[in-house]
């Protein structure tokens, strides 16, 4: 036999760490291979890890909620079970089970072989304050330890928590006497299966001892009028609704307090008369999707004239360590997606600039999709080197983003309006409807002036400018 440590599995360059949200199996399951054990959440994305071995669930070592490092153990599974370890054995082979009622909070919950055949995983308590895997309750029935004599074991695991190796050693140092005095002798542990339920006595109420009144019994004394008890008010009012953030907006916020205290914002702005890319849009939105099968939309445009200023300004493609300026070859643009929830996330398109318009379309639908429906993987909101947010989904015409942690800038598009402008002509100037927008972009500056921010705005918006109308996808 041997036990197999399962780790809090590496999810990217800059996680950490990550919160357990739910265990799908307790001490005492059974696992396959690449089974799901257990759900985790990041600051980016909640996913599944499985197991990576097939065996017994000995020992779970953190709970749920907890915050556990990339390559802790977080589990251990011992493998290689033979068919007796796995499964109790049947009942005529076992000792006679004398147990105290309240050894065990009931006998289903042991969960012993039923039509399934298996075991599940509820732990049970002895004496109402220790709990005891069915795997050690199992040992202790086939070895004939008794209650007092299981409650007397130093367990090792956490918590205190008695384990296969702590009952073993038990039972071990028992034949060899090397135990102390033990207690008077009970009855051996046998599965709740055998042991017929019984109703616990009720003790008879202690009756407290009435003195005998004498003659002269004074008034009894009045007591002071109590005043009505004083509704406390909440420091936040009386007439508010609280509201307690969800798990994901606490990871959102205290990631935005930390962009701030990390990065010094600086926030420029610019316009662009989109008029041609709208047009051109309009014009082959419903050829696209037949021959594409997927909607065209400005977000693959935009990123389209994003990835081609990077080109030309790589600095804006970067990160800080210390005193260090990483520029990033490789071009991953990550989108910023709102959730049916409200909250907010940012997959990653990655290798943007290898990717032609039809490609950036698709990537960007794939990816906004599988987000509202919880689909993204950890490895779909990584390695991002410059984000896009579109504030003008929601009507907003400009914003001033905050960046995403390591990245130096990122980039915010509003909402298209159509607005008279000044024209130039061969004519001279003129007003005419145009669709404009607004562009704000965010950097350090801690590496990024204010002079290469605005001129890596402004060929971006250059950029949407000079759309060719005449264009095939």
């Amino acid at each position: 036999m041997a036990v197999v440590d399962l780790v809090m599995p590496k999810m990217g360059e800059s996680i950490m760490e990550a919160t357990i949200l739910k265990w799908l199996k307790n001490p005492g399951d059974t696992v396959q291979q690449d089974e799901t054990v257990l759900e985790i959440a990041t600051d980016k994305v909640d996913t599944e890890v499985p197991s990576t071995a097939g065996g017994i669930i000995e020992e779970i070592l953190y709970k749920v909620n907890d915050v556990v490092p990339v390559g802790a153990v977080i589990a251990r599974i011992r493998t290689s079970m033979t068919e007796e370890n796995i499964h109790p054995r049947p009942a005529t082979q076992e000792p006679a089970f004398a147990a105290a009622p309240q050894y065990f909070q009931e006998a289903t919950d042991l969960g012993y072989p039923g039509d399934n055949g298996g075991i599940t995983s509820n732990l049970v308590a002895g004496n109402g304050n220790r709990f005891y895997s069915p795997l050690v309750l199992n040992i202790a029935a086939n070895e004939g330890v008794t209650i007092s004599e299981l409650e007397s074991i130093q367990g090792t695991g956490i918590e205190g928590r008695v384990t296969k190796k702590d009952i073993l050693q038990f039972v071990e140092d028992k034949r060899a006497g090397n135990l102390p005095l033990a207690r008077p002798v009970q009855q051996p542990i046998q599965h709740p299966a055998q042991q017929p339920v019984q109703q616990p006595v009720q003790p008879q109420a202690y009756q407290i001892p009435v003195e005998p009144q004498t003659e002269n019994i004074a008034a009894p004394v009045q007591p002071a009028e109590i005043p009505p008890a004083v509704k406390p008010v909440s420091k936040y009012g009386e007439n508010v609704e609280i509201i307690e953030m969800d798990r994901l907006r606490r990871l959102i916020a205290d990631h935005m307090v930390k962009s701030k205290q990390t990065s010094p914002h600086v926030t420029s702005f610019t316009e662009a008369d989109v008029t041609n890319l709208v047009l051109w849009r309009e014009k082959m939105k419903q050829q696209f999707l037949k021959q594409e099968g997927t909607k065209i939309t400005f977000t693959p445009l935009f990123v389209e004239a994003i990835v081609r200023c990077i080109k030309k300004y790589p600095l804006i493609n970067s990160s800080l360590d210390i005193d260090k300026i990483i520029i990033k070859k490789d071009i991953n643009i990550g989108m910023a997606t709102a959730l049916p929830s409200g909250n907010l996330i940012v997959p990653v398109i990655k290798n943007a600039d290898q990717l032609n318009l039809v490609g950036l379309a698709k990537q960007v639908n794939a990816m906004a999709d599988n987000a509202r429906n919880g689909k993204l993987k950890p490895e779909d909101t990584q390695g991002g080197t410059f984000t896009l947010t579109n504030v003008g989904t929601f009507g907003s015409l400009m914003g001033t983003p905050i960046i995403n942690q390591p990245q130096v800038a990122i980039l915010a598009v509003g909402a298209i309006k159509k607005r008279p402008v000044v024209i130039e002509t061969a004519q001279g100037d003129s007003i005419a409807i145009r669709h404009m927008m607004y562009l704000s972009m965010s950097y350090d500056h801690r590496i990024i002036d204010g002079s290469l921010g605005a001129t890596f705005l402004t060929a971006v918006a250059r950029e949407l400018e000079h759309f060719d109308p005449q264009r095939e996808f």
